[in-house]
């Protein structure tokens, strides 16, 4: 993930003077550990200004709304009760070419700062610090105490020192190319390691597009390049500067993550706030989106091998049971022929009542007839005990066992994020799973403050629409809320799968190619989807019902009928 630089800082500080300083503070909202939202307002508008300083992704940006869920951070918290209501009347840098900028607040524009908020852009050591005029702290985001560094604390009470000033060379318009390119060749390397190491202020996102716009391999030894090479890439370096210095930027999407310059850019952006909010709201979520789905599925999968390694052992217990009957024969029969025992009999072979065939019964040497014919009484009523009694568990094991496989089948069918209702769908899995006592809400865990997530939809060949649900939330939504009258369901039978409806008018009518297409995407959206062909039933919504006590997502169904769903033809219509 690509880390805001000294320059992408310069970018949002110039974008931040253009439309929203000076701008009064009228809500602070924490959305999550790592980040603060400030409600700006101007006289022209009223934004959420995101200011994170989360390890991997912190920066300063205008972002969404914040949720409605409710806010319980102690920070934020700090923050509204120490800045609402003021104005934000200045965000200037501490030092050259250092990423901490102090966001100074007064009770209104052209009054002396009151409040600094100091907001510090440095990767993991990333912070936010609250201090009063006279620059002691009041709060912090996160407190550093001498126990965890011997350089710098940062705690309530004590007066802030800003972070070690770098001793790198500083940049310069004013330097020759000779003694630039001398100072960056001095010790042979990769070019992209020399300048990074030769100059403050530089990324390894900012080395990338301009030896990108150079065209120089960023590992090319610095003793290789020709006159050329060096020539290109230092109009590149002034580039940089003129622009920084200019503050003119042109900000968009490169095939490895984000310019500010316009070098690379595969997809502009309409300002520098606008593109960072998307490209960490993406990579966030991607992250966030493939921790989730793995933990969900080695979850389920556990409780899944557990279920059956239980319901083996009642299938097992079952087995035993059908034997009671035999036993019980068994029993019978010593006891009709209790003249042909003698003591200390091992076993005996007595003819079946029936068939007139051998029957060999194991017998204790140290009992008589009677007594091992009333212990194998005693066996057959315990068998038949233990068929009443695990059948009924057995039934629960094999529901639950139903259950998780619907469950792991809709986390199958979310691969990849894509979009945020992708995320919102595995949100609304967990959410379930803990409802369902399967997950501890452990993070005491609320859910979005959104709507509820969207289904998949599809046209058919005729103009249809095709709604697929995403998890059990969806599927139940789809068949039991949204499902109408004129509408048809459709599911895989006895495979577990997404919930599918076939939306339709008063009066229409769907064609043959319409039914195989919405069978097609219910097989593909299944358990089946790596098969050939699975049965789909598709019946009358009015026809499905969900069992008393029934979980999430479970359904029968009657008067159905079934085609059989092509998965793989269902990969043509989802590209």
């Amino acid at each position: 993930m690509q880390a805001v630089d000294f320059s992408t800082l310069n970018a949002i500080r110039a974008e931040l003077y253009d439309s929203s300083i000076p701008a009064r503070l009228e809500q602070v909202y924490q959305r999550d550990r790592y980040t603060i939202a400030l409600a700006l307002r101007t006289l022209k508008r009223r934004a959420w200004l995101d200011i994170s300083w989360h390890p991997q992704a912190a920066r300063i940006c205008f972002g969404d709304s914040p949720p409605r869920t409710p806010d319980t951070f102690t920070f934020s918290d700090q923050l509204r009760h120490q800045l609402g209501g003021f104005a934000l009347i200045a965000a200037v840098t501490i030092a050259p070419w250092e990423r901490v900028l102090d966001f100074q607040f007064a009770k209104r524009p052209g009054d002396k700062p009151i409040y600094h908020l100091y907001v510090e852009i440095m990767g993991k050591y990333s912070n936010v610090i609250l201090t009063d005029a006279g620059d002691r702290i009041i709060t912090v985001a996160h407190q550093v105490t001498a126990a965890q560094s011997s350089i710098r604390t940062l705690e309530t009470g004590q007066p802030y020192s800003p972070p070690p000033p770098l001793t790198d060379t500083v940049p310069k318009l004013s330097e020759s190319r000779e003694s630039w390119q001398q100072r960056v060749s001095l010790v042979p390397g990769a070019i992209k390691r020399q300048l990074l190491k030769s100059y403050r202020g530089l990324s390894p996102s900012l080395i990338a597009s301009m030896l990108q716009a150079a065209e120089i391999d960023p590992e090319t030894p610095t003793d290789t390049l020709d006159e050329s090479d060096w020539q290109k890439l230092f109009q590149r370096w002034l580039e940089w500067l003129e622009k920084l210095d200019r503050s003119n930027f042109n900000a968009g999407r490169t095939s490895f993550g984000y310019s500010v310059f316009g070098w690379g850019i595969i997809e502009p952006a309409k300002d520098v706030h606008n593109l960072l909010n998307k490209y960490y709201t993406q990579e966030l979520n991607t992250q966030l989106f493939k921790q989730l789905r793995h933990q969900l599925l080695q979850k389920v999968n556990n409780l899944l091998k557990k279920l059956r390694v239980k319901a083996d052992g009642f299938q097992q217990k079952l087995q035993q049971s059908e034997k009671a009957d035999s036993i019980r024969q068994q029993a019978d029969l010593l006891m009709a022929n209790l003249h042909n025992w003698r003591s200390g009999m091992k076993s005996i072979v007595l003819s079946d009542f029936e068939t007139g065939k051998p029957v060999k019964i194991p017998l204790n040497p140290e009992k008589n007839a009677v007594q091992n014919a009333q212990a194998l009484y005693k066996q057959h009523q315990k068998l038949k005990r233990a068929l009443s009694a695990v059948t009924p568990l057995l039934d629960e094991v094999v529901t639950e066992i139903n259950y998780l496989q619907q469950v792991e089948a809709s986390l199958n069918q979310i691969e990849n994020y894509s979009n945020f209702e992708d995320l919102q769908a595995l949100e609304e899995i967990r959410e379930e799973l803990i409802q369902q006592k399967y997950l501890e809400d452990k993070q005491n865990y609320a859910p979005y403050g959104k709507d509820e997530s969207n289904p998949h939809r599809y046209l058919t060949p005729s103009g249809f629409q095709l709604w697929i649900g995403r998890n059990n939330s969806q599927n139940d939504r789809l068949t039991f809320r949204t499902a109408n009258d004129y509408d048809l369901w459709f599911h895989t039978q006895e495979i577990p799968g997404s919930h599918v409806l076939l939306r339709l008018e008063p009066g229409s009518v769907p064609d043959d190619r319409d039914l195989q297409y919405a069978a097609d995407l219910a097989a593909y959206y299944s358990r089946a989807r790596q098969s050939e062909q699975a049965p789909v039933v598709y019946t009358k919504p009015k026809y499905v019902y969900k069992p008393k006590g029934a979980k999430p997502g479970m359904a029968i169904y009657k008067q159905e009928s079934v085609l059989w769903g092509r998965p793989q033809e269902a990969k043509l219509y989802i590209k």
